[in-house]
């Protein structure tokens, strides 16, 4: 099984950036847990800060994988093109935030590619990355 994870804008300084929201563990570091926590899973990682870069990345791993998980970042609240690409694509998306969104800012609380997405998980760190591809593993099994 293949599953790609796409996360966008400020989302590579993870372990670095504001670590009382987001943590102390750079994403790199962490793919390598999902990666001995689920063998059989090949991981695809793409993160940009270019909102027309994540749209290509999503219709690429909509014709490559069997499913996609991605955290839109800032664009959540902001992108029409990335929820378009998202549902254009036939696998399931699962988005995912590290924080969650409705304890924020206000502006934070819509999710405009959210709607388009399988399901949403917020507000648990990074295990949200893990139960996401367990819910897309189970999505493919039946």
């Amino acid at each position: 099984m293949r599953i790609e994870i796409i996360n966008g804008p400020n989302l590579n300084l993870l372990g670095i950036r504001q670590p009382e929201i987001y943590g102390s563990t750079g994403f790199s570091e962490y793919i390598r847990e999902l990666e001995s926590l689920f063998p059989g899973t090949s991981f695809v990682y793409s993160q940009s800060n270019i909102e027309g870069e994540i749209v290509s990345m999503i219709q690429e791993a909509g014709k490559k994988s069997e499913g996609i998980i991605i955290n839109p970042g800032g664009y959540t609240h902001t992108s029409v093109a990335i929820a378009d690409a998202i549902a254009a694509v036939s696998v399931p998306v699962i988005e995912v935030h590290i924080s969650n969104l409705l304890s924020r800012e206000e502006f934070r609380h819509t999710s405009i590619t959210g709607r388009y997405c399988r399901g949403t998980i917020m507000g648990l760190g990074l295990d949200g990355y893990r139960l996401a591809v367990e819910a897309i593993i189970k999505l493919s099994v039946k």
